[in-house]
């Protein structure tokens, strides 16, 4: 099943963003690839600084339903600086809902 969502980066924050997941922590890398997701894609929007995710899951777990590990904890701890966040430090994200696949 493909996955897509929204969050937001805070302006003038892209370089930063991109190298955080450049670095992506191996044992965050592992712990999805455990919980079925791959495939992870996230875009941005230059003009309105909405990012965009698609990710690829076996199964009705995505990314953003991780959040009671310590290890997904940690990292949205330390992306809030510089995206939207809710108060537990969680990406404010946005389901999409799909209208068109071409195969």
């Amino acid at each position: 099943m493909k996955l897509a969502f929204k969050m937001k980066l805070k302006p003038g924050f892209k370089d930063e963003y991109k190298k955080r997941h450049d670095e992506i922590w191996p044992e965050l890398k592992v712990l999805l690839k455990e919980n079925g997701i791959s495939d992870y894609t996230i875009f941005l929007d230059e003009e309105t600084n909405i990012l965009f995710a698609v990710q690829q899951q076996d199964g009705n777990q995505s990314s953003q339903d991780l959040g009671q590990t310590a290890i997904v904890q940690k990292w949205w701890a330390y992306m809030a600086d510089i995206m939207e966040a809710n108060a537990d430090n969680s990406p404010v994200s946005k389901p999409l809902v799909e209208v068109f696949h071409m195969d």
